[in-house]
């Protein structure tokens, strides 16, 4: 499961990148995002990309803990088919965090593209309103199998989507029969592990309200903690 990530890159990267025409909401950048923070998103709003702030969690709509999403799952449930078929987004993102077990101690760890560029994770969202008229805004990443890389922490992994990908990704209205759910699901593969980077970086991460600029700086731990 990922429950670390961060989008560190400032908002004109981040609007060139996502070739966004429009932001809705003061958007700073993040070293270390956990489960419940409000996070941005890209997202397809009367034929414009805009740039967005929902909550990353699909809580209580999506049972305990809905940070991560399997995308054949979702669909399969008739309670929210529908967020695949209308409310897919990107979601912003230039690393992510893992715990590298060794012996019974544990190290974070941050993998990266070896460009150390943004790309985005597929993702999905939600808005609904409870009892009380209080409308909630969440999303959730859907992942994938995890890469060679990844797998010594996971069985998942968090969905890289190409480039080319991203704006057939956000076209949402259409119905999603068996062949294009399949046409989907092509799109959420793993990630080459050969275009990733790993390295160690600082414990300050493990901590929620932390979000400094030196959670994403290597650490400088003893080659043989360091796999290649």
């Amino acid at each position: 499961m990922c429950k670390r990530y961060s989008m560190s890159a400032e908002l004109p990267e981040v609007a060139q990148y996502f070739q966004v025409d429009k932001v809705m909401f003061h958007y700073r950048p993040r070293f270390n995002i956990s489960p419940t923070q409000e996070v941005p998103i890209v997202r397809l709003h009367r034929g414009e990309r805009v740039l967005d702030a929902f909550r990353w969690g699909l809580v209580p709509f999506w049972a305990k803990d809905g940070v991560n999403a399997d995308l054949r799952s979702v669909y399969s449930n008739e309670a929210y088919w529908k967020m695949v078929e209308r409310q897919r987004c990107v979601i912003p993102c230039n690393g992510f965090y893992y715990w590298r077990q060794v012996g019974k101690k544990s190290y974070p760890v941050r993998l990266v593209l070896r460009t150390r560029g943004v790309f985005g994770l597929a993702g999905l969202y939600e808005e609904w309103k409870n009892a009380q008229g209080e409308t909630y805004r969440t999303c959730t990443i859907v992942m994938t199998k995890a890469n060679p890389l990844i797998s010594e922490f996971d069985e998942r992994m968090p969905a890289i989507l190409d480039a080319d990908d991203m704006a057939k990704w956000l076209e949402t209205g259409g119905s999603v029969g068996a062949g294009e759910l399949e046409e989907l699901l092509q799109m959420v593969k793993p990630c080459c592990e050969t275009r990733m980077h790993l390295y160690p970086v600082s414990p300050l991460i493990e901590n929620d309200l932390y979000d400094g600029e030196d959670c994403i700086a290597e650490m400088n731990l003893k080659a043989a903690w360091v796999k290649p």
